[in-house]
């Protein structure tokens, strides 16, 4: 039986489709993420879930209790970490640990082991108030309350954003150690580089999942021929590619712009020659194996 069942969900704000009959499983001892942009309906499938709102339409079990029907259950079996940070800033970190422990029946001291790594960054900080912690250590702590009571699903909607590069590697590191205990983990994330940490990952726009799979299989999915063409002209180049009559998909990325072909003997002559003919320079054009983001970016332009 899998972790977490959902069937159809559909939510609706008044005229809004948040999400429009969203279908997947996630296993035991499973990071399972959902990638997609601000709107795409990942907080609202969270709240569903964690039982804080109603869906609209369609089913979803967790460890084969009802979301609706069985929500007390369902509470007690898992940890929440929510997008915005919802500790007790005027408590101390061992205050909050200490209380959301109590909160939810488990001992303090015999359950301390279940967040060892995470606790070990904490202990130095124990008694400083909680709201003058970084953003990293903010969410560290959260995690950790949210792990206290050995919860058997674990949700993070997007548990690091706003957060610093260095702070970001060391959570999802701490992700590797929670599913060494079979805990299923839901994360989202609008951050396309942390899809790859993921088991399997479902992308998403406008409440609606687009393709799902492992990050690998996504990426070997891809259709055209990406290639990555360097300008010291980039914004020049932009305005010349909406001339561009050859069949493309193209985009800025950093320094450089993306460029797909599809029918790339073809396409990737009458490409340069355009490029020649409109005076535009260029100091590299290479093809490149593409990303999740790359991959993202071509399932909505095709």
């Amino acid at each position: 039986m899998p972790a977490i069942s959902i069937e159809k969900i559909s939510k609706r704000y008044g005229k809004v489709n948040a999400l429009s009959k969203i279908s997947f499983e996630v296993l035991e001892g499973e990071v399972f993420g959902l990638i997609g942009p601000d709107g795409a309906g990942k907080s609202s499938l969270f709240n569903i879930l964690a039982t804080l709102q109603l869906p609209t339409s369609g089913k979803a079990t967790l460890l084969g209790y009802d979301v609706i029907s069985d929500y007390k259950k369902i509470r007690k079996e898992i940890g929440y970490l929510p997008g915005v940070f919802s500790l007790y800033p005027d408590l101390s970190v061992y205050e909050n640990l200490r209380f959301f422990a109590t909160m939810y029946g488990s001992n303090l001291k015999e359950n301390i082991h279940l967040v060892a790594p995470i606790w070990k960054q904490l202990s130095p900080f124990k008694e400083r108030q909680a709201g003058r912690l970084s953003g990293g250590m903010k969410q560290k702590l959260a995690l950790c309350c949210a792990l206290i009571h050995k919860p058997k699903i674990l949700f993070l909607d997007e548990p690091t954003t706003g957060v610093d590069p260095v702070s970001r590697r060391e959570f999802w590191s701490l992700l590797k150690d929670i599913k060494k205990q079979g805990i299923a983990v839901l994360v989202s994330t609008p951050y396309m580089d942390e899809a790859t940490r993921c088991d399997r990952i479902a992308l998403m726009k406008e409440g609606k999942i687009i393709t799902l799979n492992t990050p690998v299989q996504i990426i070997e999915n891809y259709k055209g021929k990406l290639y990555s063409l360097k300008t010291k002209t980039i914004f020049d180049l932009l305005n010349c590619m909406l001339q561009c009559p050859i069949p493309c998909n193209y985009y800025p990325y950093g320094e450089s712009m993306h460029v797909s072909f599809y029918d790339e003997k073809l396409e990737l002559k009458q490409f340069t020659e355009f490029l020649e003919i409109s005076g535009q320079g260029f100091s590299e054009l290479t093809q490149i194996l593409p990303t999740v983001e790359d991959c993202f970016i071509e399932l909505v332009m095709s």
